[in-house]
């Protein structure tokens, strides 16, 4: 299949919202590719003439957060659908039948696009939506909700995105972005000492996160000086205890024993982050529909 180009206000909006603009359209490119699979939209080809045009309006069925939008801007435009509106942006709360975009044009290729739309919407938004409820529950004593690289492959850019329009941060993209100094390196290194100097004298200007999971650990970690020490599955008193020892030297990271039921009491330890990998791991898809008025 020839695809359309996608309009450089598109590009603009992809690109605003923190995305790579064509990494994103090759990536739309090869979800509707996977759909079409070499060959043509069979049922659509068969029930519908090549010249009828439609309306359509994407429309929220649940309450939750959207993200997403310029992504299904770019589907449609691939299909050559160009004339879209959006009317609700991303990281909005929207409602029950709350219209997200409308877009008109032919109809063949308004369903081309449906479900690859839908699936990075739905997924996108629901990543935003459960993120939302994390920073919604530690609403107020300065704990930012923080992801991880628990990434669904091929789509961290994405995600990572989604989690800030839930209103979350982002952890390293990458491996090669900062350090993070876990529990095998650790052990593979024979020690906290050992793995931290070991890093520091590779990148001596990059950030360095060290991994502990005991007051011993920790108090050995801190006298490094590093940018961040991640507390890994340490307790809520445990992690009171550990803001007490490091008294403000470096920023600390509760990860692990980590759910909404338990999340104000983690934050309200004086932690500077929640690391939760479930927002992009286990994010339920937002139900998100396409309803179509086409013009006989």
């Amino acid at each position: 299949m020839k695809f359309f180009s996608v309009s450089s206000q598109t590009k603009a909006d992809l690109a605003a919202h923190g995305l790579t603009p064509d990494s994103i359209i090759n990536q739309v490119i090869r979800a509707l590719m996977e759909d079409l699979a070499g060959g043509e939209d069979v049922t659509s080809v068969a029930t519908i003439s090549q010249d009828l045009e439609s309306s359509a309006e994407f429309k929220s069925r649940a309450v939750g957060v959207v993200a997403g939008i310029p992504v299904v801007q770019a589907a449609l435009e691939l299909v050559g659908v160009k004339h879209n509106q959006v009317v609700i942006h991303c990281a909005h709360r929207v409602e029950i039948g709350t219209v997200l975009l409308r877009t008109h044009g032919n109809t063949r290729a308004i369903l081309l696009a449906e479900r690859t739309a839908l699936n990075f919407l739905g997924h996108l938004s629901g990543i935003a939506t459960l993120t939302r409820q994390w920073v919604d529950e530690i609403e107020g004593l300065g704990t930012k909700v923080r992801d991880t690289r628990k990434t669904t492959p091929g789509l961290r850019e994405l995600e990572k995105y989604a989690v800030r329009m839930g209103g979350g941060t982002n952890h390293r993209m990458s491996l090669s972005e900062s350090a993070l100094i876990k529990d095998n390196h650790i052990a593979a290194a024979g020690g906290v000492t050992a793995a931290f100097t070991r890093v520091r004298d590779h990148y001596p200007d990059l950030e360095i996160e060290v991994e502990v999971d005991t007051l011993e650990q920790l108090g050995e970690a801190v006298e490094l000086r590093p940018d961040l020490i991640l507390l890994d599955n340490m307790s809520v008193e445990l992690c009171r205890q550990a803001v007490e020892m490091v008294a403000g030297r470096c920023r600390l990271e509760a990860s692990g024993r980590l759910a909404l039921a338990n999340a104000r009491e983690y934050a309200a330890t004086g932690v500077d982050y929640l690391a939760v990998g479930a927002l992009t791991h286990s994010a339920a898809v937002l139900d998100i529909g396409l309803d179509l008025k086409a013009e006989i």
